[in-house]
């Protein structure tokens, strides 16, 4: 934990960026409970989970305690319970999952805040939408009442050199320009630093953490 922090305060210093502007979401996917408390001793404050079901476990003993982050795939018949836990949704990846999530929102008068999941590598068959349809689906989601998209997310190939996921992240920095939202997922234990450069607001490490 004091190492990743200290590299998130490293990348901060050189791309002339304030610490409090990035936040860290703990990715604890293969942490128990024992080991989340510990981190957040350490001044965790925020979860992230892939798993409904996971998640689900360790918020009956944690509940809210931090804020929950759901940075995997959401399918639709698991949007009632995602939508009683997370805080915040990173992968909202079509306007039938958006319209789901703000019904479902609705039900319990809640207003789902969410980040729309951009396949900026272009690879296929990799979760998100393409970068060509994220401006328009946006325009979509925002006449839903329940649902709030606050920025994008996008997760970058997995390479030995991180500096081959910096092209990822400078294109949806430039989305996140153009539809003036200011929150920008990015980054994992791998590239996290360079994704800070390129303007991450919030970074999802976990292997780099629970080693």
């Amino acid at each position: 934990m004091i190492a990743v922090r200290r590299d998130i305060e490293k990348a901060a210093k050189v791309s002339h960026r304030r610490l409090k502007d990035i936040t860290l979401v703990c990715v604890t996917k293969q942490a128990g409970v024992g080991q989340i408390k510990e981190a957040m001793k350490c001044g965790v404050a925020d979860i992230g989970e892939n798993r409904i079901q996971d998640a689900a476990e360790k918020y009956n003993i944690l509940g809210r305690a931090a804020k929950w982050h759901l940075i995997g795939h959401l399918q639709t018949n698991k949007v009632k319970k995602a939508v009683e836990i997370f805080d915040l949704i990173h992968s909202i990846d079509s306007l039938h999952l958006a319209e789901t999530v703000s019904r479902e929102a609705g039900k319990i008068n809640k207003i789902q805040d969410v980040l729309i999941e951009v396949n900026t590598s272009r690879e296929a068959g990799k979760f998100g939408v393409k970068q060509e349809e994220t401006l328009p689906l946006l325009e979509q989601i925002k006449i839903l009442n329940n649902i709030r998209v606050l920025g994008f997310m996008t997760i970058a190939p997995l390479a030995d050199d991180s500096e081959k996921a910096r092209p990822c992240f400078r294109r949806l920095k430039e989305l996140s320009k153009a539809a003036g939202l200011g929150v920008l997922s990015m980054g994992m234990s791998q590239d996290y630093q360079v994704a800070i450069e390129e303007g991450a607001t919030m970074v999802r490490v976990g292997s780099a953490i629970f080693k």
